[in-house]
């Protein structure tokens, strides 16, 4: 069950809530005996001790740190003139709903980095290794490569490694976001910060823990906030001239309205109601964790996004370029059609998975998995394998051969043509065609849902960049309804297709790929987003937002959130400066009073974080 914002207090929370409580507590006792005018004094007093003391010693402090226009001061200077105008009452109230709303500003905050780190918390506490006949918990950090760690059932993989002894199921929902689980044997690469959910794992080390996937995910998530956005950059550089500028001109509204009308009093209490609502809170909190927060619901999901500037790119983002392999389709063949022409199916299959029986090609071994039988090789004789071409065999006295249309070609065999999509496996027996096996990448399940998916969240241009021939590209891109293709591209022709798309388009590109072979292009780009990143060091290192599984919805799920985050500072920039200017007039004009700067201040901010908090869902 998720954790309530307010389950777990810091202790620097509890101490802020006991300080408004009995600040809040003198305050109402200071309105009830307002009419004893000693006692409703020190009331009022005593009340100002207790919730000022902090603002002004954090004001004394930067004001001795050439650091003085920010919201301590204003707050400062805005309570002791209410105070020596005799506004005692609204004096204290001014630092009463400043504290709370500091107070809402830090549980704020921490939820959000909570909700961050409870995903993150995938950072192993130890590694256990074998001593003679004991286990030993040791530091991750100790453990070198080459080293055995053993990892016991519902226990965290600590390191990088390969399974050297054992079988078990592992929980990856840590990093993907989802909890499909993986079933690893001997041999299986396995990657720190899955749960190990049952048998026990011996582990050979193959990173450290500095270079291990774990420790590269928590370093990118923890500084993704060092990473700001031209948003956040604004609102720093606004506050920056903006707390000055109206320290001025509630200095000019002060002064020269009470030389002119000689009377002080009223027009130093409109000086101090300006500070007041002018005090910029609102942006200056709420901006930067809406954008913290749509960082961290997009941890959820299992889609690191290095910093707020690529959540802010992402979400302006128009044209997108992906690449096929391994990012649309499976990245792994598959046979998808058999075509006999002398046999039947089941003939022709078992006549080539025979043929492919100790192939490690992967279109012999797709052809292997879709016969799923066992091979018998006992009459399979002089196997040979013809470059670039295919291989010849001896079969129950049959002579064999397996290829492409050029093997076929050179031994003059002909074969029926066909209408298929994919690569074409030519079989034939004693110089006589048997038949045609078709092998092909398959789509991803969730790829066309993708492609809609986007054209409904605005992308105007979706281009398909590939290594493979034009006729297999242009079928996948037609299957998808991709607008634009790019095919039989070599590695580095890749990256000269993406700068001519950007140099085409005056819109954001964002390139998707699956970060093995794809890093260059990925860095290249205004965002760059690797998926299926599972234990690829490539990606974390060249990506700017990481998707931890191979499912294509979540290039639309991370879009989506970019959006909405943006949407929801957009909101709070225009609410809070719209609030603000329009309490400032009335505040100029004697219309609003230290109330009403009260909420231009401390009720705009807390609005403006609970709008911010939205993005974590």
């Amino acid at each position: 069950m998720q954790k309530s914002m307010f389950s777990q207090l810091t202790k620097k929370q509890k101490k802020m809530a006991g300080q408004i409580g009995i600040g809040a507590t003198l305050f109402v006792l200071g309105l009830v005996f307002r009419e004893t005018n000693i006692v409703s004094l020190v009331l009022f007093v005593g009340a100002y001790i207790v919730l000022g003391k902090d603002v002004l010693k954090k004001a004394c402090i930067n004001i001795q740190n050439k650091q003085i226009f920010d919201e301590n001061f204003l707050m400062s200077i805005a309570s002791i003139g209410a105070f020596l105008l005799g506004e005692y009452s609204e004096a204290v109230a001014v630092l009463l709903f400043y504290q709370i709303g500091e107070w809402f500003q830090s549980v704020a905050v921490d939820h959000s980095r909570n909700s961050i780190a409870e995903l993150m918390d995938i950072r192993p506490d130890y590694a256990n290794i074998q001593q003679g006949d004991v286990l030993v918990q040791v530091d991750p950090y100790d453990i070198k490569k080459e080293d055995v760690i053993l990892v016991q059932p519902g226990e965290k993989i600590p390191l990088d490694g390969i399974v050297i002894e054992g079988q078990s199921v592992l929980d990856t929902s840590a990093l993907t976001g989802e909890s499909l689980p993986r079933n690893v044997n001997i041999g299986d690469e396995v990657v720190s910060g899955c749960i190990n959910t049952s048998g026990l794992l011996h582990i050979k080390v193959t990173k450290e823990f500095d270079e291990s996937t774990v420790s590269k995910i928590l370093d990118m998530v923890e500084n993704a906030s060092n990473r700001k956005s031209q948003s956040e950059d604004f609102i720093t550089k606004f506050a920056r001239y903006y707390t000055p500028i109206v320290c001025g001109l509630a200095l000019v509204l002060g002064i020269i309205p009470s030389i002119i009308t000689k009377e002080p009093s009223i027009w130093i209490y409109r000086a101090l109601t300006f500070l007041v609502i002018s005090c910029p809170c609102a942006l200056v909190i709420s901006v930067p964790l809406s954008f913290f927060g749509g960082i961290g619901g997009a941890s959820k999901r299992g889609i690191l996004v290095k910093g707020s500037n690529f959540l802010e790119v992402l979400s302006k983002v128009k044209v997108i370029v992906m690449d096929k392999t391994g990012t649309l389709t499976q990245g792994k063949f598959s046979v998808t059609g058999l075509y006999p022409m002398n046999c039947t199916k089941e003939e022709l299959l078992e006549l080539a998975a025979t043929m492919e029986a100790y192939s490690t090609h992967p279109i012999g071994q797709c052809i292997k998995e879709a016969y799923g039988k066992k091979i018998e090789t006992n009459h399979l004789k002089n196997l040979q394998e013809i470059a670039g071409k295919g291989i010849s065999a001896q079969l129950h006295g049959h002579s064999i051969l397996l290829g492409n249309k050029a093997l076929m070609d050179d031994y003059q065999i002909a074969f029926d043509p066909i209408l298929a999509d994919g690569t074409f496996v030519y079989v034939a027996a004693d110089q006589k065609a048997l038949g045609i096996i078709v092998v092909a990448d398959t789509i991803k399940s969730g790829s066309q849902n993708l492609v809609q998916q986007l054209k409904e969240q605005g992308i105007e241009k979706i281009i398909m960049m590939t290594g493979d021939n034009a006729q297999v590209a242009s079928s996948v891109a037609q299957e998808l309804g991709i607008d634009q293709v790019y095919s039989s591209l070599l590695p580095n022709e890749k990256l000269e297709r993406l700068e001519q798309v950007m140099n085409q388009n005056d819109d954001l590109v964002a390139f998707v790929g699956d970060g093995i072979n794809d890093a260059p292009v990925l860095m290249r780009a205004d965002v760059g987003i690797a998926m299926g990143a599972l234990g690829s060091d490539a990606a974390i290192e060249a990506a700017d937002v990481v998707l931890m599984d191979d499912q294509p919805e979540k290039i639309g799920t991370a879009i989506s959130i970019s959006k909405k985050t943006l949407r929801i500072v957009y909101q709070n920039i225009i609410f809070a400066i719209g609030v603000k200017v329009f309490v400032l007039i009335l505040g100029a004009l004697g219309l609003a009073n230290m109330w009403a700067a009260v909420f231009a201040d401390v009720g705009v901010a807390f609005l403006a974080i609970l709008n911010a908090l939205r993005c974590m869902r």
